[in-house]
């Protein structure tokens, strides 16, 4: 009778812990590799830069952006980086020397490329995969002849600079959940 006794408890006891145990698995909160991959990158803002367009032996524009950069934490940690000064020169690098973006044909702008182009540039330079992505606050352009206060150009009302890429700031970005 004991025997008999103890089997039933030994059973209960295992249906117990096996009931458990499912309902612990199956109420786990499943793991985001998305999240955890943001959770390791830290936000480093970028300043506005301003890139003169030379042509015909003079400036005829300004390109004005704002580039920002998610980088890996674990990388950077412990680094202090000239990001300003790096990224001002890969501006002039992509916007006067490559030409990427073509005055007169905006649409037809590419900003994945742009982006790739910086990502992979800045990754050379620095030595490691640092950067994980490219964030582009603003990229427009003033043409000189619109600048207020230039005594050669004709006066006429302010004009607001040509949108490149309208995008939001990045401290504004909405939490993607």
């Amino acid at each position: 009778m004991l025997k008999l006794v103890l089997t039933g408890l030994w059973v209960c006891a295992v249906t117990l812990g096996a009931v458990y145990g499912s309902v612990y698995i199956a109420t786990a909160p499943a793991v985001d590799e998305a999240a955890a991959k943001r959770d390791a990158l830290e936000l480093v803002k970028g300043e506005s830069i301003n890139v003169p367009v030379l042509s015909d032996g003079g400036v005829s524009g300004y390109f004005l952006t704002r580039i920002s950069f998610r980088m890996d934490k674990d990388k950077i940690k412990g680094i202090k980086l000239p990001m300003t000064e790096l990224m001002t020169d890969e501006l002039f690098t992509l916007l006067v020397g490559n030409k990427m973006i073509d005055i007169a044909n905006i649409p037809a702008f590419d900003v994945n490329a742009f982006r790739g182009h910086i990502k992979e540039d800045m990754n050379k330079r620095l030595g490691d995969s640092m950067i994980e992505e490219v964030l582009v606050e603003q990229l427009d352009y003033m043409a000189k002849g619109d600048l207020h206060g230039n005594s050669s150009a004709a006066k006429k009302p302010n004009i607001a600079p040509v949108k490149i890429v309208a995008g939001e700031p990045v401290g504004a970005a909405k939490p993607t959940h």
